[in-house]
C-alpha cells in the first residue's frame, strides 16, 4: 500500500517565532492522523521545528538543497546539512524554483542524487505552465520532467521518492484542477513509473496533487484513486485550514 500524505510548504513565510509557533498549534492539533503528515519550513526553521516536532506524528521538510555537496558556495545550504536538522524530507522541483531561479534537469537530478545521499527523502515537483496545458502539451511537458530529473534513478534509490503534480497554473492563482483533471495526469504519472520501474512500483508511489488545494476542495480531489495527497501552500500557514486538509485524507 503506498503512503498517503499531506505536506505543507510554507514558502517564503513566517518568521522563526511566527513558524515555531504554527509548529506548536498543529503539534497540539494532529494526535493521530491517517495520513503522513510532513510540513517544509524555510531553513533558518528546520532544526528548531524538527526538534520541537519530535515524537509527534509531524514530519519536517525542508523546501530545497543544494545541488552541490560542500565548498565555496556562499548562501547555500547542503543536502547533508538539511539532514543534520533532524528534517527528513526535501521539496525539490517547485515550479518556482525551475521559474524564479532557472534550475533546470541537470541541476534538480544533482539535487535529488545529494538529497538521497544524505538520507532525505525527495518530494519532486512535475507540472506543466498554463501555455502548456492550452496547447495541450501537459502530458509531454510531466514526462519530460520525470526523464529530464528522477527516471535516472534505480529502482531502490525510487523508493524513496514521492511525486507532487502540481499544475502551474493553478499555484496561487485560485485556480484548481478539476478533480478529473488531477486524476487524469496522476493516472498517467503512474502509467510512465509503471513503463519504467514496473507496475508494482507504481502501484507503490506516492503522487501527492498540489496548486490552490485548500480546506473546501481537498476532500474532493483526494477521492481520486490516484491522488493520494496533497503538497498545500498558502493553506498551510494556518493551523486549522491545514487540519481539515489533513483529515480529508
Amino acid at each position: 500500500m503506498r503512503t498517503k500524505m499531506v505536506a505543507g510548504n510554507w514558502k517564503m513565510n513566517k518568521t522563526l517565532q511566527e513558524g515555531v509557533a504554527l509548529a506548536t498549534e498543529l503539534k497540539k492539533a494532529v494526535k493521530n492522523p491517517k495520513c503522513e503528515v510532513v510540513i517544509g519550513t524555510p531553513f533558518i526553521h528546520l532544526a528548531t521545528v524538527a526538534e520541537l516536532l519530535k515524537g509527534s506524528p509531524i514530519k519536517v521538510a525542508a523546501e530545497n538543497c543544494a545541488d552541490k555537496a560542500s565548498g565555496a558556495y556562499t548562501g547555500e545550504v547542503s543536502a547533508a546539512m538539511v539532514a543534520s536538522t533532524g528534517a527528513e524530507y526535501c521539496i525539490l522541483g517547485h515550479s518556482e524554483r525551475r521559474a524564479y531561479y532557472h534550475e533546470d534537469y541537470d541541476i534538480l537530478r544533482e539535487k535529488v542524487l545529494l538529497a538521497l545521499e544524505n538520507g532525505l527523502k525527495p518530494i519532486f515537483c512535475i507540472g506543466e505552465v498554463k501555455e502548456e496545458r492550452e496547447a495541450g502539451r501537459q502530458n509531454e511537458v510531466v514526462r519530460a520532467q520525470l526523464e529530464g530529473s528522477v527516471f535516472n534513478l534505480s529502482q531502490e534509490e525510487w523508493k524513496n521518492i514521492t511525486l507532487a503534480y502540481e499544475p502551474v497554473w493553478a499555484i496561487g492563482t485560485g485556480l484548481t484542477a478539476t478533480p478529473q483533471q488531477a486524476q487524469e495526469m496522476h493516472a498517467y504519472i503512474r502509467s510512465l513509473i509503471a513503463e519504467k520501474y514496473g507496475k508494482e512500483a507504481a502501484e507503490n508511489t506516492t503522487i501527492l496533487y498540489g496548486g490552490s488545494c485548500n480546506a473546501k476542495n481537498a476532500a474532493e480531489l483526494f477521492a481520486n484513486p490516484d491522488v493520494d495527497g496533497g503538497l498545500i501552500g498558502g493553506a498551510s500557514l494556518k493551523a486549522p485550514d491545514f487540519c481539515t486538509i489533513i483529515a480529508a485524507r
